[in-house]
């Protein structure tokens, strides 16, 4: 791991986890601004990108990033490319130290101020807070494709069908954990893709923690790394593998 920053002498209270693969074209923007709104909070945070095996120049980035914040910047490398749910994983096991975890996509679909609509939650004991874009209060200011949206209706009902949520919206990048209750979800998750945030919230029902839902800001990114014919075909492979995977006492 490479640290950027100064570290605090304690743990923050929220470390942001960013999965990036090949994000050199942008990521810098993106720190920029989230570095600068956690350096106007009242709390300590860190930010840790999460290099998933990039081909292109986003560690390098990364580690010649020189900044005046006074907000930790981590860089944690995975040897080669595995998925946005190992990146995830390994940020939170691995990485993180906060008292709060959130991963957050790299493009910025959702702004990073949208965090301050989880802490009502968060502050009064849930143990994850899920961003999201279905809800009556969010607001979707740049859509997806209309194929993209019915693909993703179509995964959710095959979701309710297989009893696997409850939710409207599980892929969402944007959502929150405490530290004990990220250590209990991501210590048994086993998908490496796209379909983790299915996985996720399933262990979290099985462990009876506590999870809310948060309306928040979304803005599609025409650049999205999610594949629809081959990420699709996957995710909904992955789903069986959740329930077989159930039906085996994995998430125990």
């Amino acid at each position: 791991m490479t640290n950027t920053s100064s570290q605090s002498a304690t743990s923050p209270r929220l470390s942001l986890i960013i999965p990036a693969f090949n994000e050199a074209g942008r990521i810098e923007k993106t720190l920029r601004h989230v570095l600068r709104y956690f350096d106007d909070q009242e709390y300590d945070a860190e930010v840790i990108v999460v290099d998933d095996g990039s081909t292109d120049a986003t560690a390098g980035v990364i580690r010649a990033f020189r900044t005046a914040y006074k907000t930790p910047l981590h860089l944690h490398q995975l040897p080669q490319n595995q998925g946005k749910g190992a990146a995830v994983k390994a940020g939170m096991l691995n990485a993180a130290k906060g008292e709060f975890r959130l991963f957050f996509d790299a493009d910025e679909s959702t702004p990073i101020e949208e965090v301050e609509k989880l802490w009502p939650a968060l502050e009064s004991g849930t143990s994850v807070v899920i961003g999201s874009r279905s809800l009556p209060e969010s607001q979707v200011e740049v859509h997806q494709a209309a194929y993209r949206e019915g693909m993703g209706r179509i995964f959710n009902r095959i979701l309710r069908l297989l009893g696997l949520t409850t939710y409207i919206d599980t892929q969402c990048g944007f959502k929150a954990f405490s530290a004990s209750a990220a250590e209990i979800i991501f210590s048994r998750q086993t998908l490496d893709g796209f379909s983790f945030d299915v996985e996720v919230l399933h262990i979290a029902r099985k462990h009876n923690l506590t999870i809310a839902e948060a309306p928040v800001v979304w803005r599609n990114n025409d650049a999205s790394k999610v594949n629809p014919l081959t990420d699709s075909i996957r995710m909904f492979y992955d789903l069986f593998a959740i329930k077989y995977r159930d039906w085996n006492h994995v998430y125990d």
